[in-house]
């Protein structure tokens, strides 16, 4: 049985994916695109005035601007957190941590759009908070780097 290792590089940062594992390729692409969506979010929170986000985020009028910022900080940090410490091979641990750091925030989400009855951001923030808690279950056990 041989071992097929691909590499990737982006950015001058490799990433091994392991052709035996699949599961592991699958961690990364959802780790991937959490980061995205993540790092997107957050950077709107963290650099739009409030008054700009309650067009598309009513959920905004509850909270001050500074919290508002503070959100998006950590939407950012957690975005790094799914993909810097593994890719670069500096404290992987962090990965997890990030990935159940975010999976907290989507379930505290979930409690503000349930008491603003906002059903359909519930469904989302319950993906993104499963896509979350399958990346930090995973990266702490079977698929830990």
């Amino acid at each position: 049985m041989t071992l097929q290792v691909h590499r990737v590089t982006l950015l001058n940062v490799q990433v091994q994916l392991e052709s035996e594992h699949p599961v592991n390729v699958t961690l990364w692409i959802i780790a991937g695109i959490l980061a995205a969506l993540f790092f997107m979010a957050g950077l709107m929170k963290a650099t739009q005035p409030k008054e700009k986000l309650t067009a598309n985020m009513p959920w905004v009028d509850d909270f001050s601007a500074g919290t508002v910022k503070l959100i998006g900080i950590v939407e950012i940090l957690g975005a790094l957190g799914l993909i810097l410490p593994a890719a670069l091979h500096i404290a992987p641990i962090l990965t997890p941590l990030a990935a159940t750091g975010l999976a907290v925030t989507m379930l505290l989400a979930a409690a503000v759009h349930a008491r603003r009855k906002e059903s359909q951001a519930i469904v989302v923030n319950v993906l993104l908070f499963a896509l979350a808690a399958f990346v930090a279950i995973m990266r702490l056990g079977p698929q830990s780097f």
